[in-house]
């Protein structure tokens, strides 16, 4: 581990963050795994899947 991380979590042992700031956290990630179930289980809509095509590569065949 980098000598940064130690002081971190000193910082932290020190003055963890306040209870507001662990439950704004706490429901980003809870609206993630929400977002991530959801596509699991319905799927992905075809109107946000970006077209395969794009310019054709030139292939160059050796002589």
């Amino acid at each position: 581990m980098n000598m940064i991380w130690f002081l971190r979590m000193a910082k932290w042992a020190r003055r963890p963050p306040s209870l507001r700031q662990v439950l704004l956290v706490l429901g980003v990630v809870a609206i993630c795994l929400a977002l991530a179930a959801f596509e699991w289980v319905f799927g992905w809509p075809e109107a946000l899947t970006v077209n395969s095509g794009g310019s054709p590569r030139v292939r160059i065949s050796p002589p």
